[in-house]
């Protein structure tokens, strides 16, 4: 249970609506889903399990104006989480287990069809694991011959705007894998997905090593909060 001394208090204590709203704004939700809460809303829902005796709507706006966004909320680092007056560790917790089991539920609908035949799933999978990261990461898809996942690897970890890649050791670790293709994905913390010429000069070298090898590259899909691109789609390998 969080503190309630957080400067989120209701302004009269004596006066404590919290009980009735939370039961409307749970029964509205499973009425009609998530599409008739707004994202605050949503985030309340979720603050009500482990602050349970106060006024959460000031808090869930609140967090809202700092990150923009239901999915950035969930999606901050936990130091960054931590500076918000009235978060405690209990509901940092609760955004961790949502953001990994929407990532889990996600990633179990990719495995289990050809990633050429459910594309949206590919960038919503994509999206979920890296467009609210505050760093770059480069990742690999290793699909098999039927186009299905064998592997999703994280390659790189590096900076807020850079990513050393090794085009050798990202057709190794293919060839490790037995992977026929392979599809490359990074994000832009930036949130402009723009590839830069240090992008497409690199998906070019990968792709040239691969093919020589046997090894389909089907894309490289750079992923930011803004929306995301593909160099296949753009003609730019």
């Amino acid at each position: 249970m969080e503190n309630d001394k957080d400067g989120f208090e209701e302004a009269n204590p004596a006066v404590n609506h919290a009980h009735g709203h939370r039961s409307r704004l749970k029964t509205r939700f499973m009425k009609s889903g998530a599409s008739a809460l707004a994202e605050y809303e949503l985030l309340e829902l979720l603050l009500f399990r482990s602050i349970p005796r106060r006024d959460t709507k000031p808090l869930a706006k609140h967090l809202i104006s700092v990150f923009g966004s239901f999915s950035e909320v969930l999606a901050a680092p936990p130091e960054r989480l931590h500076e918000i007056k009235g978060l405690g560790q209990a509901t940092i917790t609760d955004f961790q287990i949502v953001k990994a089991s929407a990532e889990a539920l996600i990633s179990g609908q990719v495995r289990e069809k050809p990633l050429l035949g459910s594309w949206s799933s590919v960038i919503d999978y994509c999206r979920a694991a890296m467009a609210f990261e505050d760093k770059e990461q480069f990742r690999i898809l290793f699909l098999d011959k039927k186009n299905k996942l064998i592997k999703d690897e994280i390659q790189q970890i590096g900076t807020v705007d850079h990513t050393p890649v090794y085009p050798r050791e990202v057709v190794k670790r293919a060839l490790e894998l037995s992977a026929t293709a392979i599809i490359l994905v990074h994000n832009h913390p930036s949130g402009d997905p723009t590839p830069s010429r240090a992008d497409i000069e690199m998906t070019k070298t990968i792709n040239e090593i691969a093919s020589s090898l046997g090894i389909t590259v089907h894309d490289h899909i750079i992923i930011a909060k803004d929306g995301h691109a593909s160099l296949k789609g753009l003609k730019l390998f």
